[in-house]
């Protein structure tokens, strides 16, 4: 495991969730994934190894039969939909953005739709209807058509602040420092925001932790956190890391 000091505050936390006779639910999702790499290797066998459910938001536009071959056998790893392209239209100015902002609703759905039956078709066992948007980002209004489309759930980041029109998975805990070494963030701030968001769980909110990786950014800071994470957590009893099918209740 990484520096123990650093990790301390995690462990006294699910102590305490083990004291009280609670389980905290966990579950694991990795943006980009288009085609198998070495880095997607790494992360399959370490959620492999720890019996971590994974899932994988895959872009549409970008990815074909080499993934799907890839991932035919794995029976823990989910594939949801990732937009279309990963392409911004925020503009120089905005933020980075694909479904929305300047460009039509029915030009959005449209890609949303044949992403959706693309993946469908590509991964018909680990498929997942959910809609994870390129950096976490959707207009408001285009929420509502998803079901319609055949979307189950929608997955973007942060805690829950308003009633969906949908069920939302979301993720809470980014280990990418995007604004300053695109590697991974320090253990003790990760840890940190760990348990901030289980003490909000214990305080009463019924809303699983979501850990966000990009493993075709990850370096060896990156690794080094989600194995120590992965060894602390997948034994402990006041942890159920889930699948995020399990969460959904598809």
């Amino acid at each position: 495991m990484g520096d123990s000091m650093a990790w301390e505050p995690l462990r006294r936390e699910l102590d305490r969730w083990q004291a009280a006779g609670r389980v905290a639910r966990l579950w694991l999702r990795d943006d980009d994934a288009v085609e198998p790499t070495q880095a997607l290797e790494t992360l399959i066998g370490l959620a492999g190894e720890h019996e971590i459910p994974l899932t994988l938001a895959v872009i549409p536009g970008l990815t074909g039969e080499g993934l799907a071959a890839r991932l035919a056998s794995e029976a823990t790893v989910a594939v949801a939909v990732h937009g279309w392209s990963h392409t911004n239209y925020g503009g120089p100015a905005g933020k980075k953005q694909e479904l929305g902002g300047e460009r039509s609703a029915e030009t959005v759905l449209g890609e949303l739709h044949e992403g959706l039956r693309l993946l469908q078709r590509l991964h018909p066992a680990g498929f997942l209807p959910m809609l994870v948007p390129p950096w976490n980002r959707i207009d408001a209004a285009l929420i509502p058509a998803l079901p319609a489309l055949g979307f189950a759930a929608l997955s973007v980041y942060g805690r829950a602040k308003q009633e969906s029109p949908m069920p939302l998975l979301n993720t809470h805990v980014d280990i990418i420092d995007w604004h300053g070494t695109r590697g991974g963030r320090g253990e003790a701030e990760l840890v940190a925001e760990l348990v901030t968001e289980l003490r909000d769980r214990f305080a009463g909110s019924d809303e699983p932790v979501g850990v966000l990786a990009h493993h075709l950014v990850h370096d060896a800071a990156a690794w080094k956190f989600l194995s120590a994470l992965f060894a602390m957590t997948s034994r402990h009893p006041a942890v159920l890391w889930s699948s995020s099918a399990a969460l959904v209740k598809l």
